[in-house]
């Protein structure tokens, strides 16, 4: 992590110090339903408290136009609070005096959060006044959310311009997570990308077959795939019209010694629903009125022997309709593969985006694999080889 400035070069003691962290967590009947963000912070929120620093969190919650009540961080208090097992003072506005007052009544080791970050517009527009206002209420600025280091905010970028910035320990597992998957993995590399649409990864596939060595395709986007090659995929989801395009893709990817691997068999079903009537055939022999649903036992097969022999895995997307089963017989049967090598230490495998997320968490292998991003764009954007401008900001001069 050497690139990067962490907890490791801050002295947070008597400091007021602004985490931002994500705390844009799902809430049915007015309670968090999955507390995965909030877990993720902990580690590092103690840390700053434990050494006597104010911890100061700074977080956005929804898309609000302005102030509402339906997207204020007050409903999340009671969550974290329990899950950091210390109390949580909650300030009604994230810049003023309110904070600054809240701030200097805290002792050290206190934790406060502040009001939803983007009920203000120079959040999102990065708003160097507004900076400013922020930055007035901390001595060091801490970014522990790399699920929204892909955006260029105030709470996200803008900070750690005007104050000194370091990785919270989140940010600084993933990126030492992302560093181990592409940026500097063992070889060879394999990657799988699936999900629905090409249209939506072609950034994505362009970066990736300069990187790795063998790049699985699977879900709705391999159709498109086979389709190009002239397979006859019924009527399963498929872009006909990037036909083209996933022709220039596959020749990319043969010119720099890139294996592409697409499923050679699969389930088919005429209806999309769980347990219907489904066979499994060749992919060219699938009829005009069945859809592939997920890929089948000869290209799990496949894959799995594959992964015997590289040292890196990079996973984005599932290989089939996962949350109907039997369709997500692919995508469970390779995620146990791939959590049993990294076990072994075998294999470094690091997955993400919202999908993956869900799908690692039904097969019951997300704690087993070497890194589970819960980033969305972030990550993508990341696979994709753009800079992130919160990541950029963290650098080393």
């Amino acid at each position: 992590m050497s690139a990067f400035r962490t907890l490791d070069d801050a002295d947070v003691a008597g400091k007021r110090v602004l985490v931002r962290v994500d705390l844009n967590v799902p809430m049915e009947d007015g309670q968090v339903s999955d507390t995965t963000r909030i877990d993720r912070v902990l580690p590092t929120i103690r840390e700053i408290a434990d050494k006597g620093g104010k911890v100061i969190l700074l977080a956005h919650f929804g898309r609000p136009k302005g102030r509402d009540d339906k997207n204020s961080l007050k409903q999340v208090v009671p969550a974290l609070a329990h899950a950091l097992g210390r109390p949580v003072t909650f300030v009604e506005d994230c810049i003023g005096d309110d904070v600054a007052k809240a701030v200097t009544a805290a002792k050290n080791g206190d934790v406060l959060l502040l009001e939803n970050t983007r009920f203000h517009a120079g959040d999102e527009k990065n708003d160097p006044d507004f900076v400013r206002a922020i930055a007035a209420n901390g001595d060091l600025y801490v970014n522990d959310a790399f699920s929204a280091a892909h955006r260029a905010h105030a709470s996200t970028e803008g900070l750690a311009h005007v104050l000194p910035a370091y990785a919270g320990r989140t940010m600084q597992a993933e990126l030492e997570a992302l560093s181990a998957g592409l940026d500097n993995p063992a070889r060879p590399v394999m990657a799988i990308v699936g999900g629905a649409k090409v249209s939506t990864k072609l950034d994505l596939l362009g970066n990736l077959v300069k990187k790795v060595d063998i790049l699985v395709i699977g879900g709705g986007m391999a159709n498109t795939f086979l389709a190009a090659r002239g397979v006859n995929v019924g009527k399963s989801l498929c872009e006909h019209d990037l036909a083209g395009t996933a022709r220039e893709i596959e020749e990319k990817a043969k010119a720099a010694g890139c294996e592409i691997l697409l499923p050679v068999d699969a389930l088919v079903a005429r209806e999309f629903k769980a347990h219907p009537g489904y066979r499994v055939v060749p992919v060219d022999g699938v009829e005009a009125d069945e859809m592939i649903l997920d890929a089948g036992p000869l290209s799990i097969a496949e894959v799995v022997l594959r992964l015997g022999k590289v040292k890196t895995l990079v996973w984005n997307g599932p290989f089939g309709a996962f949350e109907l089963p039997p369709f997500d017989t692919a995508t469970v049967a390779v995620a146990k593969a791939v959590a049993k090598r990294v076990a072994a230490g075998e294999l470094v495998a690091v997955a993400g985006g919202g999908d993956t997320v869900s799908a690692m968490n039904h097969a019951g292998v997300a704690d087993e694999l070497t890194y589970v991003s819960t980033a969305g764009g972030a990550f993508l954007e990341w696979m994709e080889g753009k800079p992130l401008p919160g990541v950029e900001a963290l650098r080393k001069a």
